[in-house]
């Protein structure tokens, strides 16, 4: 599977996505600051559930995400709040796009939308870094490693944003809403490592609560806009999932890659990480705790066993809507062929964590 050429570049705007282009630009007109047009509008391919859009004009370019259009569940594609956070971050100097304007004025286009720079750099859709030399490959997951680590080391109250998640018993929370959602869709089945896992995951919960801090969600190479030249993050992308949270949860997300192989998400199983000359996990991780002052993560299986449980369990619900007919896409079907062997993967990882 071929992810660059699925998510790379754009596209003539989806029949389903268009809206008069004349309305967004007077109100660009009148609330993007410097905004002059003529404006052409393409559309990302990629599959954000938020429509992702390259606004072009003579001087500069721009990137609008809105709401997709048509009945959405209540609290889902928030826009506003990636626009919050996102402005939130950068005044702490973290790399993220400028965030430059918002209108939740669904007359414009449609739906609620932001309107952000274009950061021009590079995106890796494979976590092996293979277009990068050999030389330069460690310096590539050391960015990653210290972006991710700034993002925890910034206080939730210092950037204005300590309402933005509710603080404490994130991982009982989480196990508990991704248990819910697994056992209530009867359409997509049940898989057994999955009922092992809802069963044996919330009375095995680390002491370790920690600080609530921002957490991205859904933090990967494919998630962040690189230097077009050097081993530099000059924004990380897509914060659709991010709220308060444990950091560890958010770290530990990010560290799967080297436990998933390549399909599902960007993967390292399975690959001679010395031949690559990419840094061991146990390397990755001390990076991490040195940089954030942690000692050590004890709980490591276990907070990886719950990230791949939260992937498999979205990856049932979309197996769920396949059934259904609502996600009959070739690429919703190639997801779920996935879902028992990474449920299978979780449940190594808890046994790893002491499961029996």
């Amino acid at each position: 599977m071929d992810r660059s050429a699925q998510n790379s570049g754009t596209i003539e705007v989806r029949t389903a996505h268009r809206f008069d282009r004349s309305r967004l630009e007077q109100w660009l007109a009148g609330n993007v600051r410097g905004f002059a047009g003529p404006l052409e509008i393409e559309q990302f391919k990629g599959g954000q559930s938020n429509p992702t859009y390259k606004l072009v004009t003579p001087s500069r370019s721009y990137v609008l995400r809105r709401k997709p259009p048509g009945t959405l569940l209540p609290g889902a594609h928030a826009v506003d709040r990636e626009y919050r956070v996102i402005r939130a971050l950068r005044g702490q100097g973290f790399p993220v796009a400028e965030a430059l304007g918002l209108c939740e004025d669904e007359a414009v286009i449609g739906t609620a939308f932001y309107v952000m720079e274009m950061v021009e750099g590079r995106i890796f859709w494979e976590a092996a870094f293979p277009e990068v030399g050999h030389e330069e490959r460690p310096h590539y997951f050391d960015a990653m490693n210290a972006t991710i680590a700034a993002l925890h080391r910034i206080d939730p109250a210092a950037a204005g944003l300590e309402d933005y998640g509710k603080p404490g018993n994130y991982f009982a929370r989480q196990i508990g809403r991704w248990s819910k959602q697994y056992l209530g869709d009867a359409e997509a089945g049940r898989v057994f490592a999955m009922d092992r896992l809802v069963e044996w995951l919330p009375g095995h919960i680390p002491a370790d609560e920690g600080d609530a801090r921002v957490i991205h969600g859904d933090f990967r190479c494919d998630n962040m806009i690189f230097h077009p030249s050097e081993p530099v993050v000059l924004a990380v992308l897509d914060w659709e999932l991010s709220t308060l949270g444990h950091p560890l949860a958010d770290f530990s997300y990010h560290l799967m890659m080297y436990r998933m192989p390549a399909g599902i998400t960007a993967g390292l199983a399975g690959l001679d990480l010395a031949a690559l000359n990419i840094p061991s996990e146990a390397d990755y991780v001390d990076a991490y705790c040195e940089r954030v002052g942690r000692d050590g993560i004890p709980d490591l299986d276990f907070y990886i066993a719950f990230n791949m449980f939260r992937l498999a369990a979205i990856l049932h619900g979309i197996k769920g809507r396949v059934a259904r007919g609502t996600a009959a896409s070739a690429h919703a079907e190639a997801a779920v062929a996935g879902l028992e062997g990474l449920a299978d993967l979780a449940w190594r990882q808890a046994e790893l964590a002491g499961a029996s």
